[in-house]
């Protein structure tokens, strides 16, 4: 199996879920964030969109993380998330092209 196909399977399998996939589009919103800066979200903001516990949200993440349409940075005590959108393109030009 080519990496190509490695990717699109581990995309696939992450956007399969409706909430990731509602998170993806929280992610998109640019200044959203709590504290005022375009940082993206943390989990508390998200969780405030989308009717989740914050573990649930956090497994979400980790799944979307891995299918690298989610990138994670540390500030403080906080985790803040935005979307890859580099990796978003990627994935639906592959998928055009294997389709």
């Amino acid at each position: 199996m080519s990496s190509s196909d490695q990717l699109l399977d581990r995309v696939l399998q992450a956007i399969a879920d409706p909430t990731r996939r509602r998170i993806l589009q929280t992610l998109r919103v640019r200044g959203a964030c709590s504290i005022g800066k375009d940082v993206g979200l943390c989990a508390s903001d998200i969780e405030q969109r989308i009717p989740l516990s914050q573990p649930t949200i956090s497994h979400h993440m980790s799944i979307l993380k891995k299918a690298g349409l989610v990138e994670a940075q540390k500030l403080g005590q906080w985790m803040w998330y935005r979307r890859n959108d580099r990796a978003l393109r990627q994935f639906a030009k592959i998928l055009r092209q294997s389709l």
